[in-house]
């Protein structure tokens, strides 16, 4: 039924009513209903941002093609000599802040490494690392492809390369995209439009992704930790009687501050790398990873696997499948202690209007004494080709404008204060 109504598709996207006026390369859209029956969407005279998809399983260049019919050329194979092979999917990855609804996000990127292209995987790009990313543009900066020989084992690769994808310096949509690759609704194929809204119905946030298993997060943490501990008992002239001693015993701590929770972890050496115990579970982790490098890849209990982890003060900061936690890994006693430690509120910023972020300031509609309403327009930022209207979230009256109209405003910069 898919490859007939497929073969449907193409005789309709070959139709002589888009071909006799037209000479060039472009790209007919069509939406797919849930009978597998198809309707006619747009056409557009130019290739359009997926056509890798196309590329990968016909291995027809589009852009050559292109470039040959500008030429004069005739093309040189019919639709007949068209053959699919396997499934691809593409990720737009985007300068969009995900934990923010997507807002733009600007600055240098301070590291770039997207994944290696190898096994299916594709990567389009014109960024690079220790380049801007301005807000005068749109928000993709590449396109990551991948090529599998079904949907399932193009999933799998797209959702390894997403963790090997390093961004820093900007946020990205990386977050997001993995964590769709490892949507049971999204693996099965039963989902439409409305499946961001029906899952993600107040935004995405880190709580929303669950991770397939917890344990492991906390198993990797305990790995990296110990290798941390192996690189500094190796430490050459440590004072005799005093070398750094490596405790089999830890404790994982992550959460929110204030509200963390504690887990016993274990760990020792095994052939190529350490078996950590997390609450009964037993992984045998072997890598060749070190401290410093952000892409840890490993094999767990014979799995290979790659995530992205980073210092962040005390903190290790793992992510992987669209899951990231921050964990202290701490000896019992210092974990005893960590649970006296009193927790700092972060003050409390409801009385001003805060930039949600970087852009430039294109209008502010309220002056100081004004009384404003709930839903009331107060400002609008401008970034990547995007107008954002901020408006009131409750009743008050402005005590100060904090940024004036046409000033380039970063993330959390306050613009009003209200009394």
């Amino acid at each position: 039924m898919v490859e007939r109504n497929l073969a449907k598709v193409e005789v309709a996207g070959s139709n002589p009513v888009f071909r006799s006026t037209y000479q060039s390369a472009g790209t007919v859209e069509f939406v797919v209903g849930k009978d597998q029956s198809f309707y006619f969407l747009e056409m557009n005279t130019r290739l359009q941002v997926e056509h890798p998809v196309t590329e990968s399983i016909t291995g027809l260049d589009l852009v050559e093609q292109m470039i040959r019919v500008a030429a004069g050329e005739k093309l040189s194979f019919g639709q007949a000599d068209i053959k699919r092979n396997g499934w691809s999917m593409e990720c737009r990855i985007n300068a969009d802040d995900p934990y923010r609804n997507f807002l733009p996000s600007t600055g240098r990127l301070v590291r770039y490494q997207p994944p290696e292209e190898v096994n299916g995987v594709r990567v389009d790009t014109g960024v690079y690392e220790g380049g801007e990313i301005p807000m005068y543009y749109d928000s993709m900066i590449a396109k990551l492809i991948v090529h599998g020989k079904d949907r399932l084992d193009a999933i799998t690769k797209m959702r390894a390369a997403l963790n090997e994808f390093v961004i820093r310096g900007i946020h990205s949509n990386i977050p997001f995209q993995a964590a769709l690759m490892q949507h049971p609704r999204f693996i099965s194929g039963d989902f439409n439009t409305g499946f961001i809204a029906e899952e993600f119905p107040h935004g995405f946030r880190a709580s929303d992704v669950v991770p397939a298993d917890s344990k492991l997060m906390d198993a990797l943490a305990t790995a990296v930790h110990r290798r941390y501990l192996d690189r500094a008992a190796g430490i050459y002239g440590q004072l005799e009687g005093h070398e750094v001693k490596i405790p089999t015993e830890f404790v994982v701590a992550s959460g929110e501050p204030g509200k963390m929770e504690y887990v016993e972890t274990s760990v020792n050496e095994s052939a190529h790398g350490y078996e950590v115990n997390v609450a009964g579970s037993t992984y045998t982790i072997d890598s060749d990873w070190n401290p410093g490098q952000i892409i840890y890849k490993a094999t767990v209990n014979g799995k290979a696997i790659s995530a992205q982890v980073e210092r962040v003060g005390l903190f290790y900061r793992i992510q992987f499948d669209g899951v990231r936690v921050d964990t202290l890994v701490l000896t019992p006693a210092g974990a005893e202690m960590q649970k006296l430690m009193p927790f700092k509120e972060p003050p409390d910023m409801s009385k001003f209007l805060l930039s949600p972020m970087p852009g430039l300031l294109v209008d502010v509609a309220v002056t100081v004494g004004q009384k404003v309403e709930a839903g009331q327009r107060l400002a609008a930022i401008e970034a990547m080709k995007m107008e954002n209207v901020l408006v009131a979230t409750q009743d008050g009256v402005v005590a100060e404008v904090m940024a004036a109209k046409g000033e380039s405003l970063a993330v959390d910069q306050q613009i009003l204060r209200f009394e």
